[in-house]
């Protein structure tokens, strides 16, 4: 999935989208919509908690950082250690990168709950001003179509480009 995003002036304008992506076989679960705060969005699918905090880009980091900080835990301490532990080395490593991933995973996660997404910094001026930010995710085979669909229906929604991968659980 690659998600694609708009920039739509009005609320009006982004009911035509939505109704003419759901007439498209876009589901209204993959159909995201940001507005300043206090902005009433009606029956339009509002941006969840996950899309809004950098609690997946988060764990994706801590993942990395948190397994790697573990693996050179787990060598150190087959280095460093008795004979014993040495023949148990392998063991010990993936239990260091394991324990250190899943660590990693979680402080990461808490911490990423309470940031808002950086991957939506370039639009927060355009949200303050009143415009809405569609997030739309789709297939990769189906980025052009649905971008050309916008486009086409509704010159005032500004394309903004996509967004390489879409993790499949949020």
């Amino acid at each position: 999935m690659k998600r694609i995003y708009f920039l739509v002036p009005h609320i009006d304008v982004a009911k035509k989208i939505v109704d003419e992506l759901l007439l498209a076989r876009v589901e209204e679960r993959h159909i995201h919509i940001l507005a300043k705060r206090g902005t009433p969005l009606e029956d339009l699918p509002e941006a969840s908690f996950l899309q809004k905090s950098d609690f997946i880009p988060a764990m994706e980091r801590g993942l990395a950082l948190g397994g790697t900080v573990g693996t050179l835990a787990g060598l150190v301490a087959v280095a460093l250690g008795p004979v014993s532990l040495v023949v148990a080395g392998g063991g010990i490593v993936l239990a260091g990168g394991l324990a250190g991933a899943s660590v990693g995973v979680w402080l990461s996660g808490m911490v990423g709950l309470n940031v808002g997404n950086t991957r939506l910094k370039p639009f927060e001026e355009a949200i303050e001003r009143g415009e809405l930010l569609m997030m739309i995710d789709v297939p990769r085979d189906r980025v052009k179509s649905i971008t050309e669909l916008v486009t086409t229906h509704h010159p005032e929604a500004q394309p903004e480009g996509t967004e390489p991968t879409i993790p499949a659980f949020p």
